[in-house]
């Protein structure tokens, strides 16, 4: 990995997760491509990094440049673990996400608080394992502070927007049927989506603190005057949404704070249980960027 440039005005970085158009963003100045490589392997693709309002940001494509992967090929943890490696403690993870709820139309920001898992790669979603054992406090998965940020920057654009609720995150890539569409419905979440889940339990494990800018797609297939969603008229959301996301972001950037002082950003302070000594030198190696300080 080339060694990334000092952090602007001294402060670590902030990453922004999503598609590939969100660094064409006005303002982004000094831009160039990092390859990366962690012990988890290559991330999603190159992470294009820069300044934004006086800090410095790095962009990573989830699913690659052109969406080549789909929600079960992304290698979540070599994600994360680069943004790390380049210094970011704040994550902003642009997402797209069908709406459970009426009143949650296509085109309009949710902004969850909370999580709902329906998926089954249980190996993916943790940097631990190989003779260390951690387990992050994960009530709150969505950090409070940045959640606001986002909600105020969003109310002063004059964006539609909704403070709250829960992200069910389910396995893909098909769509739900319209049997777990209702399911979900009944149960109370409010959106829908294949891949922020996994992103914000490795960024706690990380210790970055992790908000959510789901944009809405769709009405998943629940609402049967309407046609069931489709790749198709998902993509047509996407790119309106886009430019939404793009302002939302250019605005909340130089709001975040240069101090990474939040409860998220000492997260594993009370979360390895495995006594020092019982460490694996291979795991220790591996984890190095998280455990330094505790080794």
């Amino acid at each position: 990995m080339e060694i990334p440039p000092p952090e602007a005005n001294g402060a670590p970085a902030i990453g922004v997760i999503g598609g590939s158009g969100l660094y064409e963003i006005d303002g982004f100045e000094n831009a160039r491509d990092y390859e990366v490589e962690t012990p988890f392997g290559p991330p999603s693709d190159t992470i294009v990094g820069g300044t934004l309002q006086g800090r410095t940001v790095y962009f990573l494509p989830r699913h690659g440049r052109g969406h080549r992967l789909t929600p079960h090929e992304i290698n979540h943890r070599a994600n994360i673990h680069a943004l790390r490696q380049l210094g970011v403690r704040w994550i902003l993870s642009v997402t797209a996400v069908g709406s459970l709820k009426e009143n949650y139309a296509p085109r309009e920001i949710v902004l969850p608080a909370q999580f709902y898992d329906r998926t089954s790669n249980r190996a993916g979603h943790t940097f631990f394992g190989g003779g260390i054992a951690a387990h992050v406090s994960f009530a709150d998965p969505i950090s409070t502070h940045l959640r606001t940020l986002l909600a105020q920057t969003c109310s002063m654009l004059r964006k539609a927007y909704h403070s709250g609720g829960t992200y069910v995150c389910m396995d893909g890539p098909a769509f739900s049927t319209r049997a777990e569409s209702e399911s979900y419905r009944r149960q109370g979440f409010d959106v829908i989506g294949m891949t922020n889940l996994p992103e914000a339990k490795l960024a706690r494990e990380a210790e970055i603190a992790f908000a959510t800018l789901a944009m809405v797609t769709d009405y998943d297939c629940w609402k049967t005057s309407e046609d069931p969603v489709t790749a198709e008229s998902v993509v047509s959301h996407l790119r309106a949404n886009a430019n939404t996301a793009r302002e939302v972001i250019a605005h909340v950037i130089p709001r975040i704070p240069t101090e990474p002082n939040w409860p998220e950003h000492t997260a594993l302070r009370t979360a390895i249980v495995t006594a020092r000594e019982y460490w694996p030198q291979e795991t220790l190696d591996k984890l190095r960027l998280l455990l330094d300080r505790f080794a």
